[in-house]
């Protein structure tokens, strides 16, 4: 297994990218939002990679950091989520963001990458909410660990009372996080998210 690739980036196009490693031009499948990170042509790059191999076929796909790694190599366990999907679910949302919307329940967030359906969002929901243990980071750092206590009765309430307002349970979901202190009601809650939102 190749757990990353460190070389001159040759290449960058819509969807893959060519890193060369001692004289070798390895050509990596990646996610827009990876495409949107990367440095210039020609520069030095560490890429994180997974690699996919099927009969008489063998793929590349790269991230930019472990985080989103870690994602893809979740999501391509559900059924009916292969390679392609997870990397344009991985184009659209971060990994905290895909946590959130799974915790949330959120399956119209998890609908936004191309091939990923409303049955197949429901589906990564109920396979990987165990595993992402209804966390989520309130930045882009990625998963948090498991074991990380869960949204309380206070934020579960205020986030309903949001939804009910017409912001979607991932925005609901993150603004409720950011606000929160211990001893806050839903009403309070509610209140300081409006503010911050």
């Amino acid at each position: 297994m190749i757990n990353y690739i460190k070389g001159e980036l040759v290449f960058i196009g819509e969807s893959d990218i060519v890193v060369d490693n001692n004289g070798i031009g390895y050509n990596i499948s990646v996610s827009a939002s990876t495409v949107y990170k990367l440095p210039h042509i020609n520069s030095e790059i560490k890429i994180f990679t997974f690699m996919d191999v099927k009969e008489g076929s063998l793929q590349l796909y790269g991230f930019m950091n472990k985080e989103e790694l870690d994602m893809f190599a979740l999501l391509i366990t559900v059924s009916g989520v292969g390679p392609k999907g997870a990397l344009a679910l991985l184009s659209e949302l971060s990994p905290s963001d895909i946590v959130l919307a799974i915790s949330s329940q959120d399956r119209n967030t998890l609908s936004v990458g191309k091939g990923i359906g409303k049955k197949t969002a429901e589906r990564i929901i109920l396979d990987l909410k165990d595993k992402v243990s209804g966390v989520y980071s309130s930045s882009d750092v990625g998963v948090l660990p498991m074991g990380t206590p869960v949204h309380s009765d206070e934020k579960n309430d205020a986030i309903a009372g949001l939804v009910s307002l017409g912001f979607t349970r991932t925005e609901a979901a993150r603004a409720v996080e950011a606000v929160y202190s211990e001893g806050m009601d839903s009403g309070k809650i509610i209140s300081a998210a409006l503010k911050h939102m």
